[in-house]
């Protein structure tokens, strides 16, 4: 297809609290995973970027970090990403969970709270109600009046990231605030993320579903060395799970050495997914004092 051709095109950033679902939204947008989601919130710490193409539009998604007030230098970083996103963009998303509760007492600090982020929001903005298959349908209506009067946003849309309701009339709502353009990417292109940037993500991935509320954020992935064999058909990672205490180690490392065996099975197993052939993964763990804090190694990391 002519890539000159003039179709709805835009970048959109979908932004927000921690754990409202941004990651969730983008995989199902994309119709596959490439952002990585748990249970725990601020999963998500660099800018991951997903393209839904279709034959007469093309959607380039910013998944950015949860807005939330950071006082250590990782979280301050990961805040300033996704304040970043809000200026580069043609649409934005700010995404809230409404199953959340929300008593009358803290009602008014939240709402001041997304007003400070809302006044910095310089394109269109789209209200995206998330997780409505855990609310009643009722609850809704005074939500929707409640975040309406915060801020003259383009449209509010309830939808549930998660089974894909809403999804349609979001897109169709997303395309009445893009210009007509070029496309951006290929159409067989869903993110311009390497490999080896979402082999570090599985990983760290499964590093937090597997060890429970046992390890805290201080938990990062380096790939140490990402090798491509075509005539044998087999990619061999190398990658070091960073922590900042002796203590996490051991938890992660497990009896026996156990844990970190099945964070390497799972991490291998949608590894090879994702590149489509075999895998050969081997993971080891390294204690880095404070390195959440230290602005050096943060670049390392690719902050």
């Amino acid at each position: 297809m002519d890539s000159t051709a003039q179709i709805r095109s835009g970048m959109v950033a979908i932004v927000g609290p921690p754990n409202a679902g941004k990651s969730t939204l983008l995989n199902t947008l994309l119709g596959q995973k490439i952002s990585i989601v748990t249970p725990k919130p601020q999963t998500t710490r660099n800018r991951i970027l997903g393209v839904v193409s279709h034959s007469d539009y093309q959607i380039v998604l910013l998944d950015t970090p949860g807005l939330h007030t950071a006082r250590e230098p990782l979280n301050r970083e990961m805040v300033r990403i996704a304040m970043n996103s809000l200026t580069e963009v043609d649409a934005v998303l700010f995404l809230v969970d409404v199953s959340l509760p929300v008593p009358e007492r803290t009602r008014s600090e939240r709402e001041k709270e997304f007003a400070a982020w809302l006044e910095k929001i310089v394109s269109p903005a789209i209200m995206v109600l998330n997780k409505i298959d855990l609310v009643d349908r009722k609850e809704l209506l005074p939500l929707i009046e409640g975040y309406a009067a915060l801020y003259p946003f383009k449209a509010i849309v309830p939808v549930s990231a998660m089974n894909g309701d809403g999804c349609g009339e979001l897109v169709t709502e997303i395309l009445n605030l893009l210009p007509f353009g070029p496309r951006y990417f290929p159409e067989d292109m869903p993110t311009d993320a390497s490999e080896r940037f979402l082999a570090a993500e599985i990983i760290r991935e499964k590093v937090f579903l597997k060890t429970g509320q046992e390890i805290p954020y201080a938990t990062a992935v380096l790939i140490e060395s990402y090798k491509e064999d075509d005539a044998k058909g087999l990619v061999t990672i190398h990658a070091a799970i960073v922590v900042e205490k002796d203590s996490q180690k051991g938890i992660i490392i497990g009896k026996g050495g156990k844990k970190l065996q099945s964070i390497g099975t799972a991490a291998r197993r949608e590894i090879e997914e994702m590149v489509g052939c075999r895998v050969l993964l081997k993971l080891w763990v390294k204690v880095r004092k404070n390195w959440s804090q230290d602005e050096r190694f943060l670049k390392e990391l690719g902050f």
